[in-house]
């Protein structure tokens, strides 16, 4: 006899951030909720990024869940217990045509964006002396995802989510999940795999063309031995948001930082770091896209990122503590939100900003339900 697990009203499958956001606003509309998670601990994407709930930078639908997450960190940060900083973002300009494009956005945003003079960065963020100005995004916050993931996961528990560690789901159909464990009979099924999407709809994902976006991160020391509140991001992450495509000077960027530096641009770098709690930066990082990716990293990669972080910074070098390796799902839409069955939904950020938009994403999907 194939041992039962229970069931619940919402079953999630995935404990990443995207999974755990859906079982809170599940909780939140009084339903019962089970997460089934393959690992004993979450382990993917949710605990390798900058912890950078970047919602300015954002366009259209991720936008719109960005600025609505926001007051979710908010609310869960002081529910969880874990650390949260309200403290924006600082973009670096080191060109002409950056700066441009920062002042192009601040007329389309208003308060949303600040401009900042060349001293006035300097005063809040410790950069080389190419930095001619920037802009202040103060509605950006900081997490560390290392301990706001499982924190999350936590307190969902005390709320009363069942969480099964450890456990593989092997099928889905309506109102069931068989798992590693037993079988869990669900009023509705929430898919939150990431990336893994096509371990369990493959058509699906090739319909909406998902492949695997694999990325290099490091954690190195401060060299500069101060605090730093805000992220920090540069002309290459112009290139990678999707609010700044409005700008008309961000052609002029892209041409001439793929005329300037083509092997950063060949390897998707985006230039930015974010301080941990404990002192030390998160730095990074390059973007690489396949179905099924090599297991094998240059070193070029790593090198590329320390290099440029370095001169950033106005570093001679920086002395690497970690070195990882990023995995999440990339597609043709930055979402995919998908009903394969009746009374299953397939839910995946596939545009690398999941910590951004996953709680405002959740409460959409959870709403239809």
């Amino acid at each position: 006899m194939i041992d039962t697990l229970g069931s619940a009203d919402v079953v999630v499958i995935g404990a990443g951030i995207v999974g755990l956001a859906h079982a809170y606003e599940a909780l939140e509309r009084g339903l019962s909720v089970a997460v089934v998670e393959r690992n004993d601990r979450a382990a993917g994407a949710s605990v390798r990024n900058f912890g950078h709930a970047c919602a300015t930078a954002q366009d259209a639908d991720a936008l719109r869940y960005g600025r609505a997450a926001r007051s979710s960190w908010i609310k869960l940060a002081d529910q969880a217990g874990f650390w949260l900083r309200r403290t924006g973002t600082v973009m670096v300009a080191r060109a002409e045509d950056e700066l441009a494009v920062l002042a192009e956005f601040g007329e389309l945003r208003g308060a949303e964006v600040r401009m900042l003079s060349a001293a006035e960065v300097a005063e809040r963020v410790p950069v080389g002396p190419d930095a001619i100005g920037g802009a202040w995004l103060p509605d950006d916050l900081r997490v560390d995802p290392r301990e706001c993931v499982p924190a999350i996961a936590r307190h969902l528990a005390e709320r009363g989510a069942r969480f099964h560690w450890a456990t593989t789901a092997h099928g889905i159909e309506p109102g069931l999940v068989r798992t590693s464990r037993g079988e869990l009979r669900a009023g509705t099924v929430i898919l939150a795999t990431g990336h893994d999407v096509d371990r369990h709809f493959p058509e699906l994902a090739a319909q909406h063309a998902v492949k695997r976006c694999v990325l290099r991160m490091l954690r190195v020391e401060n060299p500069h031995g101060t605090t730093i509140d805000p992220a920090v991001q540069t002309g290459f992450s112009l290139l990678r948001y999707g609010g700044f495509e409005a700008c008309p000077s961000l052609p002029a960027v892209r041409e001439r930082l793929t005329a300037e530096r083509p092997e950063l641009i060949g390897i998707g770098l985006n230039l930015m770091f974010t301080q941990r709690p404990d002192g030390t930066l998160t730095i990074g990082d390059t973007h690489a896209y396949d179905t099924t990716p090599a297991p094998f990293d240059p070193e070029e990669l790593d090198a590329a990122v320390l290099r440029e972080t370095a001169g950033l910074l106005g570093a001679p070098q920086l002395t690497v503590l970690e070195r990882w390796r990023g995995v999440y799902g990339s597609g043709a839409q930055p979402f995919l939100i998908a009903a394969p069955a009746e009374g299953v939904r397939v839910v995946a950020v596939t545009a690398g900003v999941g910590m951004t938009t996953a709680f405002g994403l959740a409460a959409e999907v959870v709403a239809t339900i």
